[in-house]
């Protein structure tokens, strides 16, 4: 019987695909973060341009990077954790 090798490299090229998606999991879109900072400062009654305005930009941006900072440290201690504290069966 012959090996369908078409479907096997098709099969074999949509999981590569989809592990890659995977990797890129720590680059976090900025519109996937549900807040519009824009509307956020806005709300404050503030120009744009202002110095106020520029201000709130920059805090959350400040909160946005430390979220993810965050986010960073906490995944990078699971790992060693789980390399510590290997669980045998």
């Amino acid at each position: 019987m012959r090996l369908k090798r078409p479907t096997h490299f098709l099969a074999l090229t949509l999981i590569t695909f989809a592990l890659s998606a995977c990797a890129q999991l720590s680059q976090i879109p900025v519109s996937s973060l549900g807040e519009d900072d824009d509307a956020i400062c806005r709300a404050n009654n503030v120009a744009v341009g202002s110095p106020e305005y520029v201000a709130c930009r920059k805090d959350r941006d400040v909160i946005r990077n430390n979220a993810a900072a965050r986010a960073d440290r906490r995944q990078r201690d699971l790992g060693e954790y789980m390399l510590n504290n290997p669980v045998r069966p």
